[in-house]
């Protein structure tokens, strides 16, 4: 026959069970029994595309990268925040039209493992964001290659300079403002990998302007026709 201390200490270590439970399930993502919130899903807002629309610089000008942009989100249960492709656009005479900086919300934003980039657009382009190959991540959560990878993809079409602010320069074409596929032209790119040639070599946004505009002109540089996309809470 079980005495009262014996039944006292099992009610303990059931309750001490009980809470490790419950302590566990939240650590996991959420409330007990709720195992899938706070999944990276649900805190994504920036990614780096893990492909590009696949014709080079074009990419159907900013509606059509926007599009691309949702579209990769949705496949990931994570569309419908109002997402933006990180790019800047300049006038017929060169002078600058849409500045990237000026497209992608007020932040905070986080990588697909819930990672926080930055809190807000002065701080993303700043020493203190949080971007590198290893927190630049894809909206599946996977790292793009950089320099010393097998292939090069590191080149990032940006079309911006450091502070975020439309590329401009002599004959420089934005590549028809993401609508050309030709050799001839080139857009402003930057480093994810924040490594590399060029005026800036470890600029995630604004490294050097690319040579070219086509699927195989961006390849042979470095490059794969990716962007960036921020979700603006839209």
């Amino acid at each position: 026959m079980r005495g009262p201390k014996t039944m006292k200490i099992r009610a303990i270590a059931a309750s001490v069970v009980l809470i490790g439970a419950v302590m566990g399930a939240t650590w996991l993502g959420g409330p007990a029994g709720d195992l899938t919130a706070n999944t990276p899903q649900e805190t994504m807002t920036f990614f780096i595309t893990s492909a590009g629309p696949g014709d080079g610089a074009n990419l159907g000008g900013l509606d059509g990268a926007d599009a691309h942009c949702e579209t990769l989100a949705a496949a990931q249960e994570a569309g419908g925040r109002g997402w933006m492709a990180y790019l800047s656009t300049i006038n017929d005479d060169g002078s600058a039209a849409m500045n990237a900086r000026d497209r992608i919300g007020s932040g905070p934003w986080h990588n697909h493992g819930g990672v926080l980039i930055a809190n807000n657009v002065d701080e993303l382009h700043s020493d203190a964001a949080n971007l590198t190959k290893e927190t630049i991540l894809t909206e599946t959560g996977d790292m793009v290659n950089g320099r010393g990878d097998s292939p090069n993809m590191h080149d990032i079409l940006t079309g911006s300079n450091m502070d975020g602010t439309a590329y401009t320069g002599e004959g420089y074409d934005n590549c028809g403002n993401w609508t050309s596929n030709g050799a001839e032209g080139s857009a402003a790119v930057g480093h994810h990998d924040r490594i590399g040639g060029g005026q800036n070599p470890t600029s995630w946004n604004s490294a050097h302007p690319s040579r070219g505009c086509g699927q195989e002109n961006l390849q042979r540089t470095g490059g794969n026709g990716f962007f960036y996309c921020f979700a603006t809470g839209g």
